[in-house]
């Protein structure tokens, strides 16, 4: 019998050693009254909110209809690791979402009705779980959101044909709300076979994010969450810009935040008298601040460290899409989510200088020495269909890449780019190899750098046979366009949420023309544009000589959001993938209203 079972033991135990051995953390963080420790060592920190990190809101691709999708470990793994990165010990995600009246089937929530819940939605959380106890980066998940955006308490409200404040009064939708925090924090991880309850990653629960309830509400649902799990804190979160006396003595709130954004002025009086209140009583931390000039947001973070709080945490930050590039999400006052290690694209709104400002007081606060940066991982090619749409899964921390070629049967590889930013583009291919050469087939490669040094290199993709080429222009400048007139405007940072992110887009007064020349006969033409004004359009005309132009009636297409938060724009592709003759010149003919995204040339 004995030695019947001593396999099955051997690999349970295996399987607990690979667990345990799997997460960095050996015990929960508590708190000691005003303090929060890890063990033995008091906890504080500068860190950043992700929201996206277990569910995507931001997934825009021009062709795409639906901007929410569930990340991927990669994604997940470059966002937790970014934290790490930057000296953070703690990241805060947004809610879990609700199903809302009007979504379309596509849509995927966490909570879908009363009780029900999408378990593809939850494995999600489970990875973030995993990755996180890997990394070693805490999470704090709070449970419900005060507005719109992703489900809140109208939609849960509505689960029982109730009107939204229904939420914190009405007993069988707060009992509803229950059966959300009850299969949260008693599920078992699908990757780990952890309890969330159990699980040493989740650094806190948070009740809400920035709710404005009764404290009746607040009181119950608190005690409620302490009732299922005594091993984790508990985060009060409001919208308030001031604690309250009975969240200071309430036993199952374990810690304070307000968030705060606007006069810094302001800010600074409320997290001062907050302070005052909160000291050698409870923990109280920022749980969310920043979309201020640079000079606001260093004085608040110095009042947090020099106040004695223990820490603070910036919005936002964003990470790399599985399809290359980033993931980004304009916020207002010209301001983006920030993409670590930050880009010269975000020059505009301070990237690199506000994180590596973030890294360096994240180390402070925690009174340790700033650590060189990691080398960065290797990159990973994705596949390419043809050479001028090269894209690959970036490096965390990765500054840029060096992109090299070698053509089949040559043994030399050659740099074509010892410099590329895989944040340049929106949802959109990196990199297109204007030097290949048609008729040959070519293998490709990329490794990553920072300022430490260059990581090695990634797969290699390929032979890649040229069969065409393209004329490929993200309306960046005017470097691809053979000649122009009119009253053209190059477009950035305006109705970019409109226009799915897109930073580089022209438009132009009516009339107002570009024209492309290629070297060889045009056989394809794909024009990508949005419509800010009903029935706009734009015309399309081909040449051989740039003297005679014809009208090219090109298929159509429109990408058309239903009704949505952000007003997105109609997104229209013309295409025409059979022109004849000896065509070498195209002619665009704006009019008002229209922005142009992309347009591409082929030739061979």
């Amino acid at each position: 019998m004995q030695k019947k079972f001593l396999p099955f033991l051997i690999v349970s135990l295996s399987f607990l050693f690979v667990q345990c051995a799997s997460s960095q953390f050996t015990t929960y963080v508590t708190r000691d009254k005003d303090k929060l420790m890890d063990g033995d060592k008091e906890v504080k920190f500068i860190s950043f909110n992700i929201p996206n990190l277990h569910y995507l809101e931001d997934y825009l691709p021009f062709n795409k209809t639906n901007p929410w999708r569930l990340p991927d470990e990669f994604e997940i793994r470059d966002a937790l690791t970014s934290i790490k990165h930057l000296g953070g010990k703690v990241a805060r995600m947004y809610v879990l979402s609700v199903k809302k009246e009007d979504d379309s089937p596509d849509i995927i929530r966490h909570v879908e009705g009363s009780g029900k819940f999408n378990e593809d939605a939850f494995k999600a959380l489970d990875k973030v779980l995993q990755v996180a106890n890997e990394v070693g980066v805490r999470v704090v998940i709070p449970f419900v959101d005060n507005w719109h955006w992703w489900g809140g308490p109208k939609e849960y409200a509505a689960f029982r044909g109730k009107e939204r404040d229904a939420f914190w009064t009405e007993r069988e939708i707060i009992e509803d709300f229950k059966k959300t925090i009850d299969f949260v924090i008693n599920r078992k991880n699908t990757f780990t076979g952890e309890l969330y309850k159990e699980d040493k990653a989740i650094f806190a629960w948070e009740t809400g994010n920035e709710l404005a309830p009764p404290f009746e509400w607040t009181r119950e649902i608190a005690a409620y969450i302490k009732s299922l799990d005594k091993n984790h804190l508990l985060i009060e979160g409001i919208i308030a810009k001031d604690l309250s006396q009975e969240a200071v003595e309430d036993t199952n709130l374990d810690i304070l935040s307000t968030h705060h954004y606007g006069d810094p002025k302001v800010s600074i009086e409320k997290i001062v008298n907050n302070q005052k209140l909160a000291k050698g009583k409870k923990p109280y931390l920022i749980g969310e601040y920043g979309i201020i000039p640079v000079q606001d947001i260093k004085t608040i973070t110095d009042t947090i460290i020099n106040q004695g709080l223990v820490g603070g945490m910036f919005w936002s930050l964003r990470y790399r899409n599985r399809e290359g590039g980033f993931y980004h999400h304009y916020e207002y006052n010209n301001v983006e989510s920030y993409r670590w290690p930050g880009f010269t694209s975000g020059d505009w709104y301070n990237e690199k200088l506000i994180l590596n400002y973030a890294r360096d007081k994240a180390y402070q606060i925690d009174g340790t020495p700033r650590p060189q940066l990691p080398i960065p991982d290797e990159p990973t090619m994705l596949d390419i269909k043809n050479v001028s749409e090269i894209s690959w899964q970036g490096s965390t921390g990765a500054q840029s890449y060096v992109i090299e070629r070698k053509e089949e049967y040559v043994s030399d590889w050659i740099v074509l780019d010892d410099n590329a930013d895989d944040s340049r583009y929106q949802y959109r291919p990196l990199f297109n190899d204007k030097t290949a050469e048609i008729g040959k087939r070519y293998f490709y490669r990329i490794k990553a750098q920072n300022e430490s040094g260059y990581s090695d290199y990634s797969n290699i993709i390929g032979p890649v046979e040229v069969t065409y080429k393209k004329i490929v222009d993200e309306m960046e400048n005017f470097d691809e366009v053979f000649q122009k007139d009119g009253e053209l405007k190059l477009l950035t940072t305006e109705d970019i949420r409109k226009a799915k992110e897109d930073r580089s887009r022209l438009t132009g007064k009516e009339g107002s023309y570009i024209i492309y020349k290629t070297p060889l006969n045009i056989f394809e033409l794909k024009v990508d544009y949005f419509v800010s004004q009903n029935g706009s359009e734009i015309k399309i005309f081909t040449s051989e000589d740039n003297q005679n132009f014809t009208e090219l009636i090109p298929q159509k297409e429109i990408f058309s959001f239903g009704k949505n938060d952000y007003g997105f724009f109609d997104a229209v592709t013309l295409k025409s993938d059979s022109l004849n003759g000896g065509s070498k010149f195209v002619k665009i003919l704006l009019s008002e209203g229209v922005q142009i995204s992309r347009v591409e040339v082929s030739y061979k």
